[in-house]
């Protein structure tokens, strides 16, 4: 059996059962490095020719230090060196961009792109080089958090946007748990004020009515979205959404679920805990790895998907995980195999314009970055 993966031998046993009475116990594995390594290889070429002079990825008049970030992280937590050309270059450009506020931005962006480089430079960080600027990165994302001026109450209070609070929109979920992630990986406690009150917005961005969440939308969830989450609870007050479901509610979606649930136990919530009980329900129902589960587009956001499934999965540590219809999944090889289905001959992977995600260097740092977890 050590020549077929599970997939494989499922096939194989559907068309011979007497298969299974020769070998009744399947193994549920992790793709093998090499398997990984081969896929992150030739992403590697394509990142080679996608990258700039000066470091950047961003196709486009348009610095993204996020984007560069997002690649670097994800190639060095594949085991590429530090010293590869394109890693080197790569980390030359974020630190170009450390501005004296300590954050790393160009224009616009600061909380995004800064939280993005915190987890990169956490990677690159074995011999301590960058201490003093993953601190002052730390601080800098801890001032965006919107809580001047609002009290607990307060449906945005403790979250995150893309910038500073008033200079572009409110927070969202997505960039509240690029926050927490990033803010623990620089060292501050998960008992840290920051993190609490993140976890109060977290908590109310969940289909979830409990003592965590008393907004208007999670009174009407429906028995279908109970338990996931939102992407930003303020389209309940904009009934021209097409987050809005038919009851007035909200719908959970997948990629920001698996953002929750991650945020969660990266935080310390117990696995007891009614809200992490909720969200790992939800995806009992909605497992895959074929979609995005809850978008109206099935393929929307499917690359950013991966990568919150693929680590939300692993803190989790259920394996092999258990669908609502006691299924088990091997889900690190299910989603090596699903990765390496969509991979282009370039090395390259691409989605819709959704997400921003049919610019292929984006798409393919998450995929890069969900196939590092893929490796039990």
């Amino acid at each position: 059996m050590s020549s077929l993966n599970r997939r494989q031998w499922l096939k194989v046993a559907a068309v011979t059962p007497a298969a299974l009475v020769a070998f009744p116990h399947i193994t549920f594995a992790a793709p093998s490095a090499d398997d990984v390594k081969t896929l992150v290889d030739k992403a590697l070429g394509f990142l080679k020719t996608a990258q700039k002079e000066d470091g950047n990825f961003f196709d486009s008049p348009q610095a993204e230090p996020g984007l560069t970030a997002l690649i670097a992280a994800a190639l060095v937590r594949n085991g590429v060196p530090g010293d590869n050309p394109v890693v080197a270059k790569a980390v030359k450009y974020l630190e170009k961009n450390v501005q004296k506020d300590g954050g790393v931005y160009v224009k616009g962006m600061s909380n995004y792109m800064t939280c993005l480089a915190i987890v990169a430079f956490k990677e690159m960080n074995s011999d301590k080089k960058y201490d003093k600027v993953i601190d002052a990165a730390a601080k800098y994302v801890k001032s965006l958090q919107f809580t001047d001026g609002l009290t607990e109450k307060d449906a945005n209070f403790g979250g995150a946007g893309y910038d500073k609070p008033g200079t572009r929109g409110g927070p969202d979920m997505s960039n509240t748990h690029f926050m927490v992630e990033a803010l623990l990986a620089a060292g501050v406690s998960k008992d840290d004020p920051s993190i609490k009150r993140a976890l109060t917005y977290i908590s109310r961005s969940q289909n979830l009515k409990s003592e965590f969440n008393d907004q208007p939308f999670a009174a009407k969830t429906d028995d279908a979205n109970k338990g996931g989450f939102v992407y930003n609870m303020a389209a309940q007050n904009d009934p021209k959404s097409d987050k809005r479901t038919d009851a007035g509610g909200l719908r959970s979606e997948g990629g920001m679920t698996y953002a929750g649930l991650k945020s969660f136990l990266y935080a310390g919530v117990g696995k007891k805990d009614e809200r992490v009980l909720a969200a790992v329900d939800w995806i009992r129902r909605n497992y895959t790895v074929s979609e995005n589960p809850g978008m109206k587009e099935k393929d929307s956001g499917i690359f950013y998907y991966y990568h919150t499934f693929a680590k939300a999965m692993d803190a989790l540590g259920e394996e092999p995980f258990v669908d609502a219809k006691k299924v088990k999944h091997d889900w690190r090889q299910e989603l090596f195999d699903e990765l390496k289905g969509k991979q282009k001959a370039n090395g390259s992977w691409i989605g819709t314009r959704a997400f921003l995600e049919n610019e292929p260097s984006l798409a393919t740092a998450f995929a890069v970055l969900a196939l590092s977890y893929c490796k039990k």
